[in-house]
């Protein structure tokens, strides 16, 4: 996406799929700690408004709209993360793998070594699902989902 747009401008606008279809509105931009880089959209989708974290790259701002290059489908079953908190390292990978997308190197090391546990619980804090077990030195917990215009 292009990196001179305020993310907070993000908010309030409508947001489409890969083929025209408005999948939602735009409610939160998620920053990369570690880069301040917008990373991730909070977009309530449907009739019950429930907030799905969308990749805002590749995904492009065009005439005021977001354009998401991904199905509706794919957009509406991403994993219920909640939204309104960091994301862990592992629930990053989570939709890093969901939307298939590949998985950058400070969250491919946090990958287990096994096959994947169940999803995380609705719960936004760091209390998830712990890590998987291994000898090699733990990648630096890196958070994700600072909201836009907060200081935190």
């Amino acid at each position: 996406m292009q990196n001179d747009i305020d993310p907070r401008s993000l908010i309030g606008r409508k947001a489409l799929d890969s083929s025209g279809c408005k999948i939602g509105t735009v409610g939160e931009v998620y920053l990369d700690d570690a880069t301040g880089e917008p990373e991730w959209a909070a977009v309530r989708t449907g009739l019950l408004r429930r907030e799905t974290l969308v990749p805002l790259e590749p995904s492009e701002l065009v005439g005021g709209v977001l354009r998401v290059p991904f199905d509706r489908a794919l957009v509406r079953s991403t994993p219920v993360l909640g939204v309104g908190r960091h994301l862990s390292p592992r629930q990053e990978l989570q939709l890093y793998l969901h939307y298939g997308l590949d998985v950058p190197p400070s969250a491919e090391a946090s990958r287990p070594s096994v096959s994947p546990s169940p999803s995380p619980s609705p719960s936004r804090s760091s209390d998830g699902p712990p890590a998987a077990s291994s000898s090699a030195s733990p990648a630096p917990d890196r958070d994700f989902g600072r909201i836009a215009g907060t200081e935190s």
